[in-house]
């Protein structure tokens, strides 16, 4: 949503959104790559939400909630924390 000057109302809505894309084209290339061929967005995005969405959501809410301490290795992605 947007207010009359065009800003958005909820930023932290749309950074969650750009970070979700990010995964799940960083998920389009890993498969393209395994397949050798481009196997399209769709394909990617119904193959993230099946399987890695529930994770990558457990794992980016550990690490805001508590950036410096590790999540459990069943919720990492490969992502390291940086120092503090």
């Amino acid at each position: 949503m947007t207010d009359n000057s065009g800003n958005l109302k909820d930023p932290t809505l749309y950074q969650e959104f750009l970070a979700e894309r990010a995964e799940i084209l960083k998920h389009k290339w890993i498969e393209s790559e395994k397949a050798g061929y481009d196997i399209g967005f769709e394909r990617a995005l119904s193959d993230w939400l099946a399987n890695h969405r529930n994770g990558w959501l457990m794992h980016r809410r550990a690490m805001q909630s508590n950036p410096c301490e590790p999540a459990p290795a069943s919720q990492t992605t490969g992502q390291k924390c940086s120092p503090c």
